[in-house]
């Protein structure tokens, strides 16, 4: 049976920044505008961090039955290792994205955003599907296509949407850096993964571009943030301040450039999302104070 270490690993806490930084962000553009409530913030927030633990657990559940995790070189994955049953992982997938529904529901119902009602169902949907069903999206390269739309424009946006009932050009221009950053995390997890992803038949995008064209595939994503960031600043120009966290990119830009492979990439993850959620801290500030 999994201790409470390994089901802390298995939800993969590198991965929460993705779920933080877009509603951070989101919230420096929804102050932006005018309109800011904790609340609905805070269940924007919950709603995001639910969603992210869900899709965790529900692909470590799908991919453990296939037995794509069983020459795994990343982080614990509960099913593939052995050490939680498939159906406790299934109810942990299942159980966190009801959460999330159930969240997301409320700030519907509390603020009459309806049509929300939509968009938290196709979040839903894709978490599951992503590698769950007889035909995962996420097995045939569109993985990085999801990131970028949900932990992007759909939590960015949905964030400022919910409580400002409209959307500016700064709020875009945050959610697609949030989104390359999100992608950028992604692309890092599976180019570590693409000898093993390859073997089993699991084509994402980096066993399609192959180990350079991922590398170059990241780097490209980890530099749209900044040119965004200068085009923001021409009309926010507190905004520039966020152009700093670049620096945060010595680490993993080394392990892409220099070749790095399996284990050696593993940290490139957890940096990238810092770098993401630092970038998305001081943008969202800058944005509120402007």
């Amino acid at each position: 049976m999994a201790t409470v270490a390994e089901w802390i690993e298995g939800a993969r806490p590198r991965t929460l920044p993705n779920a933080v930084a877009p509603v951070v962000a989101g919230v420096g553009a929804t102050i932006q505008l005018g309109a800011f409530s904790w609340w609905q913030s805070l269940l924007a927030l919950l709603v995001a961090l639910s969603l992210i633990i869900g899709v965790n657990f529900a692909n470590d559940y799908s991919d453990g039955i296939r037995g794509t995790d069983e020459n795994r070189v990343g982080p614990l994955r509960l099913v593939g290792s052995g050490v939680a049953a498939p159906k406790l992982v299934l109810t942990a997938a299942l159980t966190c994205l009801g959460v999330a529904g159930v969240l997301g529901l409320v700030l519907v119902i509390a603020t009459g955003r309806w049509w929300l009602l939509v968009m938290g169902a196709v979040c839903i949907l894709g978490a599951w599907f992503y590698t769950g069903g007889k035909k995962p999206y996420g097995y045939v390269g569109l993985g990085e296509i999801a990131v970028f739309v949900f932990f992007g424009l759909a939590a960015v946006l949905g964030t400022v949407y919910v409580q400002a009932d409209r959307l500016s050009w700064a709020a875009l221009g945050a959610a697609v850096a949030v989104g390359c950053f999100s992608t950028a995390v992604l692309t890092a997890n599976n180019l570590r993964d693409i000898p093993t992803d390859r073997e089993v038949g699991k084509n994402t995008l980096a066993v399609r571009l192959g180990d350079t064209g991922t590398r170059r595939f990241y780097l490209t994503l980890v530099a749209i943030p900044y040119v965004i960031t200068i085009l923001l600043g021409v009309f926010h120009p507190l905004v520039l301040i966020a152009l700093i966290t670049a620096v945060l990119l010595r680490a993993p830009l080394k392990a892409i450039l220099s070749g790095g492979t399996g284990p050696g990439l593993i940290p490139v993850l957890r940096d990238t999302g810092l770098v993401m959620l630092g970038w998305s801290v001081l943008s969202g500030i800058a944005l509120a104070l402007s």
